[in-house]
């Protein structure tokens, strides 16, 4: 499954794009979590490795031909690449940089190429321990890369492939008869591995489609699209870079547009203003709707002179007119209080006090003003129209 809190590079060469090709439209979050999940665990890796080497280095000892040594000096050298990419991948996926992605969907394809060719050659070679041995070990990698891998099931397909298929163009060099039943039994058996990755693969990106929207339904707000309280934790707890303003926003006037007008006409203002909202926020700002005309909107790395200066860009932007029908033009006041880290301390909870607080203060002011709570207990800062004064 996807590793939690890494992200892999998306696949950027031809190939390895369409091996990793998941074969359904999926949004690229879900893809980089497919990615993720070829990477598996270096315990799992290590136990392949050793088998395949161990394997290929018993068959040597037994039949030290050049075709065999070949193969086990080829397990050695895909191998040691092999873990090398995925140390180096999954440190960078730490880093948060660019992984080796293709390099390691290939190095993959050249593992289960060498897979195929030790079945190869120990069927060829007329000792049928060796066969045995190389063929059994091939048929337990290949259900471990159709599950594994499932998340792309064309690198699962083509990685099966490799690995048996070789296996049944040996039988007719084998020199029994008998063996020609594989030429019906492998490619079944491949058809069917490729059927189950295709299947898993659907169940598994229909799952995560479902675990996202069940993610998305319980952090946004769903008039608006903006976040929910619970979406607001979330992003405060993502991180926080520097100074951090939350400022604390209430419409003015907006029960009188229901009740003259009705919950349809107030529910279209409240989406406009919220798309006002998100037309002001730069990269890494947050807005939420917490209440019914309540607004929260969280802006990173923004001192007190900033934060004066954006919640009167809030009360000028959302004071201007809405047009909510054709012959309906309607304006609401906005009241914003404003809270800072760390004058107010780090926690949201905290943060909402201190700026509902503020909030209460605008309101009394006369509405339509932005108020910032003062570091010192007992001082607000007051913005109205480009003005500054102290209450």
């Amino acid at each position: 499954m996807p590793h939690r809190g890494l992200s892999f590079s998306l696949p950027r060469w031809r190939l390895t794009r369409w091996l990793a090709d998941p074969g359904v439209d999926a949004p690229e979050d879900i893809r980089r979590a497919l990615v993720g999940s070829l990477y598996g665990t270096l315990p799992i890796y290590i136990g392949g490795v050793l088998n395949t080497i161990a394997i290929a280095a018993l068959i040597a000892w037994r039949m030290p031909t050049t075709p065999i040594l070949l193969w086990l000096a080829i397990e050695i050298v895909v191998c040691v690449w092999r873990l090398a990419v995925l140390l180096i991948s999954f440190r960078r996926a730490r880093q948060g940089r660019e992984t080796p992605t293709d390099l390691y969907l290939v190095l993959g394809v050249g593992w289960a190429a060498s897979v195929g060719y030790g079945a190869f050659v120990s069927i060829v070679s007329g000792d049928f321990v060796a066969a045995t041995l190389a063929c059994m070990s091939a048929a337990a990698m290949v259900g471990g890369t159709c599950f594994r891998n499932f998340g792309a099931p064309r690198l699962s397909a083509v990685m099966t492939a490799l690995s048996l298929g070789p296996a049944c163009l040996a039988a007719p060099f084998s020199g029994e008869p008998v063996m020609l039943v594989v030429f019906a039994q492998i490619p079944m058996y491949l058809y069917s591995m490729r059927l189950a990755a295709y299947r898993l693969n659907a169940l598994l990106i229909k799952t995560m489609m479902a675990e996202r929207e069940s993610d998305r339904r319980a952090t946004e707000d769903p008039l608006t699209g903006l976040s929910n309280r619970s979406g607001l934790s979330r992003a405060m707890d993502g991180g926080r870079d520097g100074d951090l303003a939350l400022l604390y926003l209430d419409l003015d006037g907006f029960k009188a547009v229901n009740d003259i007008h009705g919950h349809a006409t107030g529910d279209r203002l409240l989406q406009q203003a919220a798309g006002r909202l998100r037309r002001l926020l730069r990269s890494g700002d947050v807005a939420a709707r917490i209440g019914g005309d309540e607004f929260v909107v969280v802006a990173r790395g923004v001192a007190r002179g900033q934060a004066q200066a954006f919640g009167e860009r809030l009360i000028r932007e959302l004071a201007q007119p809405y047009e909510l029908a054709p012959d309906l033009e309607l304006a609401v006041g906005v009241s914003v209080g404003v809270a800072l880290t760390p004058d107010h301390g780090d926690a949201l909870a905290d943060l909402l006090d201190v700026a509902d607080g503020a909030l209460y203060a605008a309101k009394g002011l006369g509405k339509s003003r932005c108020v910032v709570a003062a570091a010192r207990p007992g001082r607000l800062e007051v913005v109205r129209s480009g003005n500054l004064a102290s209450a």
